[in-house]
């Protein structure tokens, strides 16, 4: 039988800091990804309510036809008014965007040359995991996302 020297049973404490170092890092970046996710999905959101509202622009009474067959240059622009109105109704037609995201509202919804729509989003996202060290993120994270699309 061995006689235990001053050095045993150490790496038994090493190892387990190894493992809380390694399971708060798998913390950090799980909630890291999934903030990130997040605002991905309200990025795609704010695209596709953009390319609603500049859709708008494009109804055939704006663009009444030439005889060549192409639309008329000096056609009525999209407003401000126009952008928010097919935010407002693309919401309420898809009622599951919205409900996707904590906190969601539309910040802007504006058209500054009248022929693009510039749509910004905001919702709160929480980290997946709350660990040490994401506990003061355990609020949520403010997320912001914004798109334009332009009427041809």
């Amino acid at each position: 039988m061995r006689r235990p020297t001053g050095d045993d049973g150490q790496i038994m404490i090493l190892s387990i800091g190894f493992m809380v170092v390694a399971l708060l890092l798998v913390t950090g970046v799980v909630s890291a990804t999934g903030i990130h996710l997040e605002r991905k999905r309200l990025l795609a959101a704010a695209d596709s309510i953009a390319v609603e509202a500049a859709d708008e622009l494009s109804a055939p009474g704006y663009f009444p036809a030439r005889p060549d067959g192409f639309a008329a240059t000096g056609a009525i622009g999209l407003t401000d008014r126009d952008v928010r109105r097919a935010v407002d109704t693309y919401l309420a037609d898809n009622p599951a965007v919205a409900a996707r995201f904590e906190g969601f509202r539309v910040l802007d919804a504006t058209s500054d040359d009248g022929r693009s729509a510039h749509v910004r989003l905001g919702a709160l996202a929480r980290p997946p995991l709350i660990s040490w060290v994401t506990a003061p993120w355990s609020d949520g994270v403010a997320l912001e996302a914004e798109s334009s699309a332009r009427a041809w």
